[in-house]
């Protein structure tokens, strides 16, 4: 496997090509998965979705599920979590919100392969759901891992918190942050700017769009990230 074409970028350090090779399932569909995103994220959300991936991964393993002990379903996790963040890129850019671009990237790419219409439709839901709290969490399982594998990524505490955080000094070691709140949460607001639509008032996006709105001149970390 090549090391992602973007690591070069100033969005963030590059991890080894090593942490990719040891940590990405060796199976089609999340090798290509994994060529897709990485050719076109901001190295650190590229970092960032990596690091959902093996909280989510743990997550699953620690509870037994069926997201871990099977492989065409733990490709649908390692898919999900990969592709959470890709609708912030300019390939997915749509007129929806990113969240929603994203689960549909991710149903064309698991089309591409034998994978039934129910489980691209949850990989849909984790995907479209992520930063919805209280709902993710409860329409379906593949959902949440995803949901409480994104919030520990950003320091918040969930049911699997003791589970997940002690793994938290060793991912961010091998997968550096890299400022993924400023870099994300800018990149959301940048596509709200030119598609307002993309923001709806009640969405995660739209709380963002509005705090800019209210204090454009503000250099920091979104104030509602």
């Amino acid at each position: 496997m090549c090391p992602p074409s973007q690591l070069t970028s100033t969005s963030g350090p590059a991890p080894s090509s090593r942490v990719y090779n040891e940590n990405v399932p060796q199976s089609p569909v999340s090798q290509a998965a994994f060529d897709h995103a990485s050719s076109i994220l901001a190295p650190s959300i590229l970092s960032h979705s990596m690091r959902v991936y093996l909280y989510a991964k743990a997550l699953a393993e620690h509870s037994g599920s069926i997201y871990a002990t099977n492989l065409t379903k733990h490709d649908l996790l390692f898919t999900a979590c990969l592709f959470h963040d890709i609708g912030t890129t300019d390939e997915y850019d749509g007129s929806q919100r990113f969240e929603v671009e994203g689960g549909d990237a991710a149903v064309k790419h698991l089309s591409r392969f034998d994978i039934s219409e129910m489980d691209k439709h949850d990989v849909w839901t984790a995907i479209a759901c992520h930063t919805s709290p209280q709902i993710a969490e409860r329409i379906g399982e593949l959902s949440k891992l995803v949901r409480v594998a994104v919030i520990t990524d950003f320091g918040l505490k969930s049911s699997a918190w003791d589970v997940l955080v002690p793994l938290r000094e060793q991912l961010e070691k091998e997968l550096a942050r890299a400022e993924i709140e400023k870099v994300l949460g800018d990149v959301v607001v940048e596509q709200a700017k030119r598609r307002p639509e993309k923001a709806p008032m009640a969405s995660w996006p739209g709380v963002m769009y509005k705090a800019h709105l209210v204090e454009p001149e503000w250099s920091g970390v979104n104030k509602m990230f």
